[in-house]
C-alpha cells in the first residue's frame, strides 16, 4: 500500500471509532509503528482531517471531511434527494430503513430512519455492508458487471453469524435470485435475529450506486411481508434514481438548462 493509501486508511479507521483515541491505539489498529502513525497524524492534522485534543492528546476526525462532504452534497445532492423517499418508506413499513452508497470499493450506510417500534433493528451511519452478508450488499452486487462479481467473490467471505452464507456457489445463487426479482432478502447474514430486504439505486446506465434497505427483527418477519417490503424498496430506489439523475445526470442536465433559460 502506498504512503497516501496508508494515511487514508488511518483516517478511515479513525472515522469508524466512537471515541477519541491515543497514538498507541491508532498505531495498533492500523498495524503501524508509532513513529509512522505520528507522522501521518501530524500531516492529517495540518490540513484539518484530524484533530488532537490539547488536554487528553487523543485524536478525533477533524472538520475538513465535513467541509468536503458539504461541497460534494451541494454539487451532487444524493442525500437531499433520497431522504424524503427513505422517510416515506420508513413510515409505510414501520421498520428501520437505511440508505447506503458505494464509495472506495465499499458499500456503507449514509442515512438511517429508525423504526418507531420498541423492538427494532439499530443501524448506525457509517456501517460497512459486506456484499455477501447483507441485503444491501447482495442487491448492489447482483447488478454489477459479471467480472466485478467474480472479483468480489474471489476474496475471503467472512462468517459473521452462524447463518452467514460463505459458499460462493450459494452466494451466486442468491445474486441470481436478486437480479431476477429486483430486490434481495437476507436472513441473519450480518447480525443474528435480523432479516432485511434491499433494492439498488441505479444510474441511467444500470450501474448501482447505492441501496435502499428495510431491516426488521426476525420475530416479525413473514415471507409475504418481506416480499411486500422488497417491492416497496424497489419503488423507493427507482424514485430516488429518477429524481437524482433526471434525464442525463445528477439532478438532470436538461433540467438545469431549463432552469437557466
Amino acid at each position: 500500500m502506498s504512503t497516501i493509501g496508508k494515511a487514508l486508511s488511518l483516517l478511515d479507521t479513525l472515522s469508524r471509532l466512537d471515541k477519541e483515541v491515543g497514538l498507541t491505539d491508532i498505531a495498533r489498529l492500523c498495524s503501524l509503528d508509532k513513529a509512522t502513525a505520528r507522522r501521518f497524524l501530524v500531516e492529517l492534522e495540518k490540513y484539518g482531517f484530524v484533530e488532537q485534543d490539547p488536554d487528553s492528546r487523543r485524536y478525533r476526525i477533524g472538520s475538513a471531511p465535513v467541509r468536503l462532504a458539504r461541497i460534494r452534497e451541494a454539487r451532487y445532492p444524493f442525500l437531499r434527494v433520497a431522504i424524503p423517499f427513505i422517510k416515506m418508506l420508513a413510515e409505510a413499513s414501520t421498520e428501520t430503513v437505511h440508505l447506503s452508497e458505494f464509495s472506495g470499493s465499499r458499500l456503507s450506510t449514509i442515512h438511517v430512519e429508525d423504526s418507531p417500534r420498541a423492538h427494532r433493528v439499530i443501524v448506525e451511519v457509517g456501517t460497512p455492508l459486506p456484499f455477501h452478508a447483507t441485503a444491501s450488499g447482495l442487491a448492489f452486487l447482483a447488478f454489477c458487471p459479471a467480472d466485478e462479481i467474480e472479483a468480489t467473490l474471489e476474496k475471503p467471505l467472512e462468517k459473521y453469524t452462524e447463518h452467514t452464507i460463505v459458499s460462493r456457489t450459494a452466494v451466486r445463487s442468491l445474486l441470481d435470485e436478486t437480479a431476477a426479482r429486483g430486490f434481495s432478502v437476507s436472513y441473519e447474514g450480518l447480525e443474528a435475529g435480523v432479516v432485511s430486504t434491499a433494492a439498488p439505486i441505479r444510474s441511467p446506465g444500470g450501474r448501482p450506486i447505492g441501496c435502499v434497505a428495510i431491516a426488521a427483527p426476525l420475530v416479525r418477519a413473514r415471507k409475504a411481508g418481506l416480499l411486500e417490503f422488497g417491492a416497496q424498496a424497489v419503488a423507493a430506489a427507482n424514485a430516488i434514481s429518477e429524481k437524482y439523475y433526471g434525464s442525463e445526470g445528477p439532478m438532470g442536465t436538461i433540467e438545469k438548462i431549463r432552469r437557466t433559460d
